[in-house]
């Protein structure tokens, strides 16, 4: 991108100042990136700004023939980047971790204006999705085959790694810009081709992206984007083609369970990053400033709409109350407001439905007897909803089995670390897990036996470019980031050759 935000500085809004350079950058995303072009599509559809509800932007509503063209261009490259070398993937992931860095503020504007998260966050997410670009850059030159002798002694056992070929990724609108960048990277860097698939909501600041891998010298179908409101014919008409061999969603696990199925029918590698439900389990022992500053971490991330975000709160009862307490205090500090306001805190949720979603399940859980702790101040209207802290929510509400994804604590209490174990494992999901004590070998044994992925030990962050991201149970198969993450996009071949010698 070319413009600049020396408009925003001196002004008597900044704020506005910077939703108008938003909205300046967003007037350019119109079209559809098919075949290492741009294209208009027959129809468009409206990006709103969860901030105001306003309209911001209308993009390109791509169909069934616009999908199958983008996948026609993935396999037409698809053998010509197979055999480009591992140092030619990795310098042209190095040249966009270069220029996304270099455009992290306009990147961060489109990523506040689409998801309303402040832009202390956004700015946050654009390093973090360029982070997982350099990562594969350099992973790009270090995936490793195998060669040993067989037992009988007469042959060589040889592995090599290549391309599962042409790729689908469906990414949620949470994380628009590093979930593309977890998913597209280690495809890039593993040879594959790729058709994008971003949410709905949130088209804007991959059809950016989709620019700067252009810039950077991707050849003609390495890289499509499909942005449509027809996700579902879209999706099943790629999933159904034989030219497609891997698809990798992140998003709700009733779609990935329908996802799975159609894969089922052509036996496509699959990756799945589906729903949450973690556990944030603090014992007596724990140190409690240290416990309420990991809890906003894993509670208020992205506004609490996060996959690995602290869904139930589980308190040792000698902890209990003043855990609460401090919560409390903390969270109703919150400032709530407009993402391009530098002093706020919290943006607003996504859409209308969030915001019904996360009363519903606050509105359950004081019906059923829980006790509101504190709430916040947030404005009216559109799609901002005050974060609250829910005490004593008993096990029946609903909110203690289904993913809030929104700034509500809701917390239990426990008596011994049997309970606690059993009521995190309580749930059809397995995504991540966090636990706050000072004894180790309490923090080993929860981590052991505690039935997700991932899991914290005094911290409310696991997210990293060098660690494994994913499930299991419901929440999901395979895993992102990571030497694992590349492996997703690989198949093994043996092959036997003569004994040497």
């Amino acid at each position: 991108m070319t413009q600049t935000i020396d408009q925003v500085q001196g002004t008597t809004d900044p704020a506005a100042a910077r939703r108008d350079h938003a909205l300046t950058l967003a007037a350019e995303l119109r079209s559809g990136y098919l075949a290492g072009s741009w294209r208009e599509a027959a129809s468009t559809f409206d990006v709103t700004d969860p901030a105001t509800g306003a309209v911001v932007a209308s993009v390109a509503d791509c169909d069934v023939a616009d999908g199958l063209a983008a996948l026609s261009a993935a396999d037409a490259a698809a053998e010509e980047w197979r055999a480009s070398t591992p140092a030619e993937r990795a310098a042209l992931l190095h040249r966009v971790d270069t220029a996304m860095r270099a455009d992290q503020e306009n990147l961060a504007h489109l990523i506040t204006l689409e998801t309303g998260k402040t832009l202390t966050e956004a700015r946050g997410e654009v390093i973090y999705a360029a982070d997982y670009v350099r990562w594969y850059a350099e992973e790009a030159v270090r995936v490793h085959g195998r060669s040993s002798t067989a037992p009988t002694g007469d042959f060589q056992i040889v592995t090599v790694a290549e391309p599962v070929g042409p790729c689908l990724l469906i990414t949620p609108w949470n994380v628009p810009l590093a979930m593309v960048t977890r998913k597209l990277a280690p495809a890039i860097a593993a040879g594959c081709t790729a058709v994008v698939k971003p949410a709905e909501l949130t088209p804007l600041v991959t059809l950016a992206f989709a620019r700067i891998v252009e810039d950077a010298g991707a050849p003609q179908g390495v890289v499509s984007v499909i942005t449509t409101t027809r996700a579902d014919e879209v999706c099943a008409a790629l999933l159904a083609d034989e030219r497609l061999r891997k698809v990798s969603f992140t998003g709700s696990t009733a779609v990935g369970r329908l996802l799975l199925e159609r894969s089922g029918q052509r036996v496509l590698r699959t990756s799945m990053e589906l729903g949450g439900n973690a556990p944030f389990v603090v014992f007596d022992d724990a140190d409690l400033d240290l416990a309420v500053e990991q809890a906003m971490i894993a509670k208020m991330r992205m506004g609490g709409q996060s996959c690995v975000g602290a869904n139930r709160f589980l308190v040792q009862e000698g902890i209990a109350d003043a855990f609460a307490a401090r919560l409390g205090e903390r969270m109703a500090a919150t400032r709530v407001g407009s993402g391009f306001d530098e002093d706020v805190d919290l943006g607003p949720l996504i859409d209308e439905r969030a915001v019904a979603k996360a009363q519903r399940l606050t509105d359950d859980a004081l019906e059923r007897g829980a006790r509101e702790v504190a709430r916040a101040e947030a404005p009216e209207g559109s799609c901002y909803l005050a974060p609250v802290v829910l005490d004593q929510v008993p096990a029946d509400a609903a909110i203690i089995s289904e993913e809030v994804f929104a700034p509500v604590a809701a917390i239990s209490t426990f008596s011994t670390e049997a309970e606690a174990l059993a009521r995190a494992n309580d749930t059809e999901h397995g995504l991540a897990g966090f636990v706050i004590t000072a004894s180790l070998d309490r923090a080993r044994r929860m981590a052991g036996r505690m039935r997700s992925g991932m899991v914290g030990i005094n911290r409310g962050l696991v997210s990293s470019v060098a660690a494994p991201f994913g499930g299991t149970k419901q929440s999901g198969l395979g895993r992102e980031g990571g030497p694992e993450g590349i492996a997703e996009y690989l198949d093994m071949k043996y092959v036997a050759v003569p004994a040497f010698g």
